[in-house]
């Protein structure tokens, strides 16, 4: 058989890759295989997976396209490597959450739903027209009360004003009208009302004029301004938009204001009167969208006719991958932006183990986010069948169960931050096992169960619990211990714990969602770290401390202290590019020759915490480093933006600052996210000296050796969604291991054995 030199093109080539801390990496990752790539956080692995390979193949097929099309993409650098060869497309399958949008539905977002609205427009009696008729999302098929939302919304009038206080009193409690403010005085300068009257005495047409009046253009003195009603500007510019992305303030003030309701018309189903009445062997469609996704594969199992052959065939094919997945137990009619990391991932992982397409290159961040281990099992099937379908898989995971299954394994470190960015070994499991590298000493490590658990201090008991699918839950959490809280995806851990317990007094919640902030913020602001060191140079040099912040009189004026210039191509692509003023160190020539111990501004922000904690040997800013060093940050630096971080960086960045605080209760969820088998030993000794410090830790986790370490677990089950919500054991993890039947008793049960 003659060899075609096509044949040879069997791996990436990656050659000089200098991607963020990489040193000068160079490998060969194979093709349609499952590669898994391993090391601490901060080693460098997003940068090779994710910010090398997997950005310059999407950065070239978008070359591909017209400089007209490319215009409407995001703009892409090219990654600092020497050459990469052999590239196949790239589809990255990430943890972003899915947009918190309340029209996009886990239905919608698989096009699950499209395909039973055709299945509704053609088999639904009495017939009611095209699939259209059916969408929540079109005119012709939302409910006309609430547009297809569900919902309808009323406005609590003693939330935004104080009946007892005139306008110039300060009656208005609504955001943005401040006594003085731009937007009372507009109100005050109306003519509407009278500033000086209490609003008890308000005329009926006071009232509707302060709460409702459309907007009207007002002239007062030489000015024209726009006058609207509270409830209208409301109406318009908060309740129209989606409750999740809102500012945090904003959102506490319509959570508290404003009440929102099943729509009275559709009942919540948001559809026409029309679409409810048409019935497939008496189930409407939004029957099918609040049926559990394992029932409703049952439904379409059951549904045959020529006509849709093929459609029921997709559509039952999608249902099972779904259940297969680990998310029979959703809904179709679950919003997007209720979805976890994990479960919005998975969701996406379906979407292409349907396709038809092959030999491209999967990138998967994580998968075993949010599963338990026997989900991990599901997750590992559905790897090795893209790979299987002659794909390349690529994986960034820590998981030992994932390594396993993985047919190359590329290990970097040794450490994190500048201690990273190097391959500590390539090749198979068995040679990673042989291997003495740190990740290799640890895949057979096992956290053992305590000899001796604490002894509890009282209790915090939840009574009645229904959110979602709980079942009247009545559970006792103990203070002044480590408990664990367990189960399979969807059993209800969430619902119960931040549904529950998250809102208590003195209870803190440190979770992985994203750090509101602009490509301004960094762990120093965050953290509130920056003030102690803007002091501390102020003091060394005599001058004040505003020079030495970039976002104030320190600024490089070119680039207004962001270190990089956004140039806006018009037709092309925009670019970023280092400003060549300050060379991306964000500060003015006059600032950079301020020093502190040798170290200007810039140098000092462009530290590791580690390098800083020894830099400033006392002092509040020694204190905070040493939280964020404590929590497993050490390898961070200062002035890294925080968009950069990844969940698990987010939640253990939160948990440093909430350490400060004099907290009684802390909750966390899944705060092994992201770490390496080898610091989360680090992470169990943070734990117990928060216990130990006279705390309360409740952790939401899958990871076996959090469950080992616990004085305390709480399992819930038996299964997800409908087949969950119940407590199935409460015990300490020594009982369960002797005495639990449950799915979780058998797994630990197999990881204390060893």
């Amino acid at each position: 058989m003659t060899v075609i030199p096509a044949d040879s093109h069997h791996v990436i080539q990656v050659r000089g890759a200098r991607e963020n801390n990489l040193r000068n990496v160079s490998l060969d990752i194979p093709k349609r295989r499952l590669t898994v790539f391993t090391g601490v956080s901060g080693s460098g692995k997003s940068s090779l997976v994710f910010g090398t390979v997997a950005a310059e193949s999407q950065r070239l097929i978008n070359e591909t396209y017209t400089a007209f099309v490319q215009s409407f993409m995001p703009s892409q650098s090219r990654p600092d490597v020497d050459s990469l060869r052999n590239l196949s497309a790239a589809i990255v399958v990430d943890q972003e959450r899915m947009g918190a949008n309340s029209r996009s539905t886990v239905g919608t977002a698989t096009d699950a739903y499209t395909m039973l609205r055709i299945i509704f427009s053609r088999l639904g009696e009495p017939h009611i027209g095209t699939a259209g008729a059916f969408s929540f999302n079109l005119p012709e098929g939302m409910c006309p009360e609430c547009e297809g939302t569900g919902e309808a919304s009323t406005v609590d009038v003693d939330q935004l004003v104080n009946r007892d206080l005139s306008l110039n009193e300060g009656a208005i409690t609504v955001p943005y009208y401040a006594v003085d403010s731009w937007s009372w005085q507009i109100m005050v300068n109306s003519g509407f009302h009278d500033p000086d009257k209490k609003l008890r005495d308000f005329t009926e047409q006071e009232w509707a004029d302060l709460l409702h009046k459309p907007p009207v253009k007002v002239k007062v003195g030489s000015n024209g301004f726009t006058y609207e009603g509270l409830v209208a500007k409301m109406q318009r510019t908060w309740l129209a938009k989606d409750r999740d992305s809102l500012q945090p303030h904003i959102k506490a003030f319509v959570d508290r204001a404003v009440v929102f309701a099943r729509c009275r018309l559709c009942d919540g189903t948001r559809l026409t009167a029309d679409a409810l009445s048409s019935r497939i062997d008496g189930l409407n469609i939004a029957d099918c969208s609040a049926m559990q996704i394992s029932d409703l594969a049952a439904f379409v199992r059951g549904l045959a006719d020529p006509a849709v052959a093929p459609l029921i065939t997709g559509l039952r094919e999608l249902l099972e991958s779904l259940v297969e997945i680990g998310l029979g137990y959703l809904s179709l009619d679950r919003t997007s932006g209720s979805l976890s990391g994990g479960e919005a991932q998975r969701v996406k992982m379906v979407r292409h183990l349907g396709s038809s397409i092959t030999d491209v290159t999967y990138v998967f961040d994580e998968p075993t986010i949010g599963l338990h281990p026997h989900d991990i099992r599901r997750m590992n099937d559905l790897l090795l069948r893209l790979r299987d379908k002659g794909n390349t898989v690529l994986v960034v995971e820590h998981k030992p169960e994932v390594i396993a299954i993985a047919d190359h394994v590329v290990d970097l470190g040794p450490g994190a931050g500048t201690a990273g960015g190097e391959i500590c070994f390539t090749g198979d499991v068995a040679g990673l096992r042989a291997s003495g590298t740190l990740t290799g000493r640890h895949l057979e490590h096992r956290a053992r169960l305590r000899e001796q658990v604490r002894v509890p201090k009282g209790q915090l008991s939840i009574k009645g619990a229904d959110r979602h699918n709980l079942k009247d839950v009545e559970v006792d959490i103990p203070l002044g211990v480590l408990t664990v809280v367990t189960g399979v995806a969807g059993s209800g851990k969430s619902s119960l714990i931040h549904g529950y317990l998250s809102g208590q007094e003195g209870v803190v919640v440190a979770d992985q969602s994203p750090i509101r902030g602009s490509r301004r913020s960094n762990p120093a602001t965050y953290t509130g770290l920056l003030g102690p060191i803007r002091t501390a140079f102020a003091k060394a040099n005599g001058v004040k401390a505003a020079l030495f912040s970039a976002n104030s009189e320190g600024a490089c004026p070119k680039c207004n202290g962001i270190g990089l210039i956004y140039t806006d191509l018009a037709m092309m692509a925009g670019v970023a590019s280092v400003c060549e003023t300050c060379e991306g160190e964000r500060f003015t020539a006059e600032v950079l020759t301020y020093r502190l111990r040798g170290k200007n501004i810039s140098e000092v922000l462009g530290m590791s915490v580690a390098e800083a904690h020894d830099f400033f040997p006392s002092g509040q800013a020694h204190t905070i480093l040493g939280r964020l060093r404590d929590v497993g940050l050490g390898y961070l630096r200062l002035g890294q933006p925080l968009n950069t971080l990844s969940g698990g960086e987010r939640q253990r960045l939160k948990l440093a600052i909430h350490m400060a605080e004099k907290s009684s209760t802390y909750v966390l969820d899944e705060p092994t996210t992201g770490l390496h088998l080898a610091d989360v030993d680090k992470l169990l000794a943070l734990l117990d000296r928060l216990v130990d410090d006279g705390n309360s830790v409740v952790v939401i986790e899958h990871h076996q050796a959090v469950m080992a370490h616990a004085d305390w677990i709480i399992d819930l089950g038996p299964g997800g969604g409908h087949d969950g919500g119940q407590v199935v054991f409460t015990g300490t993890p020594a009982t369960l291991v002797s005495e639990g039947e449950t799915v979780t008793a058998r797994h630990l049960r197999e990881y204390v054995a060893g």
